[in-house]
């Protein structure tokens, strides 16, 4: 089983991976009762889904009619206007079958003028606040891809009370030592709010360099077992933060091997063996401050 931890101060003890359901996006049924079927069998209790991804919503829409009260459902929404995150939310409570979600995302807020408009007077964050008072949703969190996602969440919880963040974390991330600085803020931020930090692309190898073969994430995940095993265990090494799933479910299952044979208080795989599978695998970072911020 996969252990769990406080998920920040939300009173919920969420598994330390959380299942990344946009894997559900255009899956088959049959594909999608085996990997519910998965998470269940490693105790995963946390799922993270999004209304852009695809089918997601309805591919969890049977299974939360069983299983709704044993999970932390988290949704996103793009949208930075009142009236656009309310429909939102609202569509994707009809798409799952659900009166309520555990947390309502703004899906990858870290541009200046989505900000200040997700913030201001008719926004998103005042829309979400009036559903939370409603109760379709019991928190709000925040969530960013790129460089500058660190350092726009630090500012996000100055404005705002935020239950959860979200960016990413992995080794060759943090060999950038722009990005680590801004993380570890973050992360300390985090710790005194009692704020959930959520990290992704922890099996990111690099991005696409050709077009060959089905792609299941925007990126091209480690596929070798050992390496990602010892990516997992790197971001799981560190107990302040929780793990996102890929969205390639071709790899949950030996993600979750991975997580579930590490023991109680794991230690980091060496350094030495991080940059060996770097230059073994072709690792490289997806995002570079300057040259690649964008999905």
């Amino acid at each position: 089983m996969i252990s769990k931890n406080p998920f920040g101060r939300t009173g919920f003890s969420s598994t330390r991976i959380l299942f990344g359901a946009a894997a559900l996006a255009g899956m088959k049924p049959a594909r999608v009762e085996a990997t519910l079927a998965t998470i269940e069998r490693y105790g995963i209790n946390h799922i993270d889904t999004a209304g852009s991804y695809g089918d997601s919503e309805l591919n969890l829409a049977g299974w939360l009619t069983a299983h709704r009260s044993e999970v932390f459902l988290a949704t996103k929404t793009r949208h930075r206007d009142g009236p656009g995150a309310r429909e939102s939310l609202e569509r994707s409570l009809s798409r799952m079958g659900v009166d309520s979600v555990d947390s309502i995302q703004l899906h990858n807020l870290v541009d200046e003028e989505g900000w200040l408009k997700a913030m201001s007077p008719g926004g998103a964050v005042e829309a979400m606040i009036r559903a939370r008072d409603e109760g379709l949703v019991r928190f709000i969190g925040v969530t960013g891809h790129g460089t500058f996602a660190p350092a726009m969440h630090l500012r996000s919880l100055e404005a705002f009370e935020f239950a959860s963040v979200l960016c990413p974390y992995n080794f060759s991330m943090m060999a950038q030592p722009e990005y680590a600085a801004d993380f570890e803020l973050l992360v300390d931020a985090c710790r005194e709010r009692g704020v959930a930090l959520q990290t992704i692309k922890s099996v990111a190898r690099r991005r696409w360099q050709d077009d060959e073969g089905p792609k299941f994430s925007w990126y091209e995940p480690i596929r070798d077992p050992e390496a990602l095993g010892r990516a997992v265990q790197w971001v799981l090494s560190r107990e302040d933060v929780f793990l996102n799933s890929s969205s390639d479910g071709r790899l949950l299952e030996s993600t979750l091997e991975a997580a579930a044979s590490m023991a109680d208080v794991p230690s980091q795989p060496p350094a030495e063996s991080m940059l060996m599978d770097i230059e073994a695998q072709g690792i490289e970072p997806l995002f570079v401050r300057g040259l690649s911020d964008a999905i």
